[in-house]
């Protein structure tokens, strides 16, 4: 049996209560418990349940849904808990006798299974009723009260889905257990563990060094991987002396994490093993390096979370950065990516514990440490974008009437979104116009990358970036040029779509070097020489020109007849999708169910602030673009016929219909040929029997103003041919 420190036999004591609160009042509701990471979330609500079911003479029945893999871990966990008293059981799906969850009995299910469109699961074959909905109807037949545990809910209770599942489910109460909850909603107690407690109890590290004595670093011609991998093996090394001085058998271990992404992680893990093997005599032969990708898992992993196991270096990728646990891992390597130079810490919860549960007398023995060749830091929460890809937002058909508004979507031709061979005709023009040549300066100083120095992060579930004392300048290798001059292709792609158009901006700038000097697009002096902080802007310069001149010859010459679809009667979509960097909000007057929104402009926000508080209106949506589903009105510029996808679309009480689009700055003064569009459109449909307004809004200050005009003028300083809008 595992002894519970202080804090966890008093947020066990206040948990249970909380619970029995929510057990004994007339509604069902959501226990919040927040624990931080390493603080042994899993054990305090095992020993909770175990005593919510001796200490009462009510029937429960339980439900565990947890990410990933983790419900596993959970299940092994909560069985050796409970090996001596036997009073609760731990079972799957298939375990379950009758189709029914049994009294004091946890059906443990991956959440990966339950977040589908469908959310009666585990259908089999022949037995249709062998799935969550009936198992749960069965159970509360028999007179038993759920109680839903959701563990590390963050990753999970963002989404619809995790209602959905409530919903379904229907329990009596819903634990949340999370160092970082999110579930909001009939939030009826929440219980709450304090870092500082834990950290008293000598659970977890005391703080996590970055890249220590870094400023201090001599690192010569070395690349920053070897720098980093060195000096991890390095305090490893001080490490094991400082723990046989302490006279207990621990073997540290060092855990590196591959970049996860596909096109770069083959090289990224033989340079690695090539380091480890050359440098440190670290091999799988050896028995000192273990490896954990889908696609490779070397065979000694079995016991590597034991102390006194003889691997030194865990080789991996996202795969293990949840529910993972081995006390011994205490260093972190972690590599830049070649899409983001910031790092979202997600595993740094596998360095936090402590491997005895008690402090030593040597600090760095207390602390976990983190090596990287990053600028920066960001610790940011991390959902599990494999189960929330997709939130889904619902059109409120109790409020909603039909509204039927003429519609146009414009088929865009694909030269329009990428760039075609053309362009590195257009490109070479510009360099030999602007004499590209001579501006460039052909040995430029060393290309350098800031690497972080001397970090520290005392609470890792906070978010924000961490404190350091400064960067240090290292080296860049042929790969890490390759990463910074794709980044540079695909940071200058815009409009055109990166995935389309960068081999093609590629191919332009490797023909200009062969042409001028020589160069093969191998040799990495082409890279060094684009990137360079001497000449980046040259090299952009002329392909934001060479860009302008592939539409003007290009683009604005295919055929101005595109095609055309109409939608006579567009309504408000049933449906809206989105990703999972989408932000829930609360707008009351949205006719979506809930309001999702993935990025908004100043202007936007203070809209949708004035459309919620007004007494005279019905509801509101918040429109989209791109695509035929979403509300669009013809307008010309340029000879040619285009799309404006208006921002708003509004039901007043009166029955008549509102189509608003903010602007501000820039988007304001160039919005003429989209305004005047809109009131054309107005004014047809109107005379048609429809009660149409609207306009071009843009707040200032408190007020906003509203451009109606069949003329559109816009003057930042005079606003007296607008009138204010009163809603």
């Amino acid at each position: 049996m595992i002894g519970l420190r202080d804090y966890q036999k008093e947020a066990v004591k206040s948990l249970k209560q909380k619970v029995q609160n929510v057990l004994n009042s007339p509604e069902s509701g959501v226990v919040i418990f927040q624990a931080p990471t390493g603080s042994g979330k899993t054990v305090m609500v095992s020993e909770m349940l175990k005593q919510l079911v001796k200490e009462n003479h009510t029937k429960y029945s339980f439900v565990w849904v947890s990410v990933r893999m983790l419900h596993e871990q959970s299940k092994e966990k909560l069985e050796n808990y409970y090996e001596d008293d036997r009073l609760i059981q731990c079972s799957y799906f298939e375990d379950l006798e009758d189709r029914k969850i049994g009294e004091n009995e946890i059906l443990f299910i991956n959440w990966h299974s339950i977040n589908k469109k469908d959310i009666n699961i585990y259908v089999k074959e022949n037995e249709q009723d062998n799935n969550l909905n009936s198992i749960i109807q069965n159970t509360k037949e028999e007179g038993r009260q759920i109680v839903l545990i959701i563990d590390e809910s963050h990753h999970t209770a963002k989404s619809e889905k995790s209602r959905e599942l409530i919903e379904t489910i229907g329990p009596k109460v819903t634990i949340e257990v999370s160092a970082t909850p999110h579930l909001k909603e009939n939030v009826s107690e929440i219980e709450k563990v304090y870092l500082a407690d834990v950290k008293a109890e000598e659970m977890i590290k005391s703080e996590i060094s970055v890249n220590p004595e870094f400023l201090d670093l001599k690192v010569g011609p070395k690349d920053s991987d070897t720098i980093v991998i060195e000096q991890a093996l390095k305090k490893r090394e001080e490490l094991v002396k400082l723990y046989e001085k302490e006279k207990t058998n621990i073997n540290p271990l060092v855990l590196i994490q591959l970049p996860d992404q596909k096109g770069n992680l083959i090289n990224k893990k033989d340079d690695v093993l090539t380091i480890l093997k050359d440098k440190f005599k670290i091999t799988e032969e050896n028995g000192k390096l273990a490896v954990w990708l889908s696609e490779e898992k070397t065979d000694n992993l079995a016991n590597i979370e034991k102390n006194e196991n003889e691997v030194e270096v865990l080789v991996f990728k996202q795969a293990i950065a949840l529910g993972w646990d081995c006390p011994r891992a205490c260093i972190l390597v972690i590599f830049r990516e070649s899409k983001s130079f910031t790092f979202t810490i997600q595993t740094i919860g596998r360095i936090m514990r402590m491997p005895e549960l008690k402090y030593y007398s040597s600090e760095d023995l207390n602390k976990g440490f983190v090596f990287t060749n990053l600028p920066s830091i960001e610790i940011t929460e991390d959902y599990a974008k494999d189960y929330l890809t997709i939130f889904e937002s619902k059109r409120d058909n109790e409020k909603y009437k039909n509204i039927e508004l003429p519609s146009v979507y414009l088929k865009r031709q694909r030269e329009r979104t990428r760039l075609s061979g053309d362009f590195g005709k257009f490109f070479m023009e510009i360099a030999e116009k602007t004499n590209l040549q001579k501006k460039v300066t052909a040995q430029p100083e060393k290309v350098t990358m800031p690497i972080i120095a001397d970090g520290k992060i005392v609470d890792v579930d906070k978010t924000g970036e961490i404190e350091h004392k400064g960067q240090i300048e290292v080296k860049l290798n042929e790969g890490e040029l390759q990463q910074i001059f794709d980044k540079f292709i695909t940071d200058n792609c815009s409009p055109y779509a990166p995935v389309d158009s960068s081999d093609r901006m590629k191919t332009a700038i490797y023909l200009f070097f062969k042409q001028k000097y020589k160069l093969d697009k191998f040799d990495p002096r082409v890279q060094r020489i684009v990137i360079a902080k001497e000449n980046r802007q040259f090299f952009s310069n002329v392909i934001a020109e060479a860009k302008d001149k592939y539409k003007a010859h290009v683009i604005n010459k295919l055929s101005e007849t595109r095609e055309r679809i109409s939608e006579p009667k567009w309504e408000v979509p049933l449906i809206d999708s989105y990703k999972s960097n989408a932000k829930k909000e609360i707008h009351v007057k949205s006719i979506m169910k809930p309001f999702f929104i993935t990025k908004k402009s100043e202007p936007e926000e203070i809209f949708m602030a004035l459309l919620d508080s007004s007494n005279k209106i019905d509801w509101w949506y918040k429109n989209k673009e791109g695509e035929k589903k979403y509300f669009a009105v013809p307008y010309m510029e340029d000879g040619k016929e285009w799309a404006f996808f208006v921002d708003f679309i509004v039901k007043f009480k009166d029955g008549s219909i509102g189509l608003f689009d903010t602007k501000s700055g820039m988007t304001a003064k160039d919005a003429g040929s989209r305004a005047e569009a809109l009131q054309k459109y107005i004014k047809e449909q109107n005379k048609k029997g429809k009660k149409l307004s609207g306009g071009i809004v843009i707040p200032r200050g408190e007020t906003i103003y509203i451009n109606s005009n069949d003329k559109y003028e816009y003057n930042p300083n005079d606003f007296s041919k607008w009138r204010v809008l009163e809603l």
